[in-house]
């Protein structure tokens, strides 16, 4: 089921640098698409 609430201090040290990664992953997937349709609509207004 859930983990115990009280869990020590390495393991919350742990899932904070996993989630930690995970948010700065995440940040550059969504900065990559706006960069994609920032030049996606560069390109279109070329034309």
């Amino acid at each position: 089921m859930s983990e115990p609430i009280d869990m020590d201090a390495s393991k919350m040290e742990e899932r904070k640098r996993i989630i930690a990664g995970r948010n700065k992953a995440l940040g550059l997937v969504l900065l990559g698409l706006v960069v994609l349709f920032f030049a996606i609509t560069i390109a279109k207004m070329g034309h």
